[in-house]
């Protein structure tokens, strides 16, 4: 089992809260994301759940079992950090087996796991090197490998792949789903990357300067955003957020509609506009456009689209996918 339980967990450090009170429920086996901006308290509340940070009220159960005052080792949970906090003069087997030297478990049973997860992880041919020697993907694989032979109830995850490039994020999130679907576990990760977030999770907690601002599926995220501040965060690029006369016409304070959601029309089109500068991606280009009173709109087109800077264009606005929100940026129904 791994369900955690969050009752109104509140962290302040003196006069500045950090988490004004969070309630959460997570599933046993589910893959669940924290996101948003850097100071948003992601990382608070993660290390809250793993006890690494005292709560200043509310309480975190475990399986049920309320671990509020149980002290790290104690709540079966396993915490992957931003640093890989390998130790430099360890083979990779025995930065694996380390903690469960240190438990007393017979080197018999810790040969076993160290096995097994080595082979999950692909490092079975790197067990006698040093850390020094691998890759910084490979060094993530030994600090997840050696979260697993403890088989924890649940993972925690503080931004694992901050560290490494491009191509080796896209790879170990493909690896860290893997591993999720090989070891049916509870995991908790924390990321400022919203593509990480949307790739990867079953439901996204989105945060905003502690509070929880909605959870969902990210396609619930995507289609369904219930305030402006997860219109914004949500999708890359990012939904085009509009105010002013323009929204006033559709009855709202502000409006938002993703790149995707705009066409490029010869007249007629919800606003004027001017390109400015396009991005060509391949199987895509995207427009940023000067709309004069809807502001600096971004319009998703084909990829051998050849807008150039300069270039007038009218846009039309597919009504069935405006999203509207109020003068206090909540969604209007």
């Amino acid at each position: 089992m791994g369900t955690i339980s969050l009752k109104n967990v509140r962290k302040a450090f003196g006069e500045a809260v950090i988490i004004p009170g969070a309630d959460l429920e997570i599933k046993d086996g589910e893959f669940i994301v924290f996101v948003g901006p850097s100071g948003c308290g992601k990382s608070t509340l993660l290390r809250l759940i793993a006890g690494l940070e005292d709560l200043t009220s509310g309480q975190i159960l475990i399986d049920g079992e309320d671990v509020t005052d149980v002290p790290p080792a104690k709540r079966g949970l396993a915490m992957v950090f931003q640093s890989y906090a390998l130790y430099p003069h360890m083979s990779v087997r025995n930065n694996i087996a380390f903690g469960l030297k240190m438990a007393g478990m017979p080197k018999s049973d810790i040969d076993a796991k160290v096995a097994k997860a080595a082979a999950t992880l692909n490092l079975a041919d790197y067990l006698e090197r040093k850390p020094r020697q691998l890759s910084g993907g490979q060094r993530q694989r030994v600090a997840i490998g050696r979260a697993i032979v403890r088989q924890p109830k649940c993972f925690l995850f503080d931004e694992p792949l901050s560290n490494l490039d491009a191509a080796l994020r896209v790879n170990m999130r493909v690896e860290i789903m893997q591993l999720h679907q090989q070891l049916d576990a509870t995991m908790v990760y924390v990321t400022h990357d919203q593509v990480e977030a949307m790739t990867m999770a079953d439901r996204i907690v989105v945060l905003n300067k502690g509070i929880i601002e909605q959870v969902g599926s990210p396609l619930d995220l995507y289609n369904k955003p219930n305030s402006v501040f997860v219109a914004g965060f949500i999708g890359s690029p990012k939904m085009n957020l509009i105010s002013g006369a323009v929204a006033v016409k559709h009855t709202a304070a502000t409006i938002g509609i993703r790149p995707e959601h705009i066409a490029l029309l010869g007249t007629g089109g919800d606003v004027q506009g001017t390109i400015v500068l396009t991005e060509h991606l391949g199987s895509d280009s995207f427009l940023h456009v000067d709309a004069g009173e809807a502001g600096r709109l971004t319009v998703r087109a084909p990829g051998d689209y050849l807008g150039k800077p300069g270039q007038a264009v009218s846009l039309g606005f597919d009504k069935a996918r405006i999203h509207r929100f109020d003068s206090q940026g909540k969604v209007l129904v």
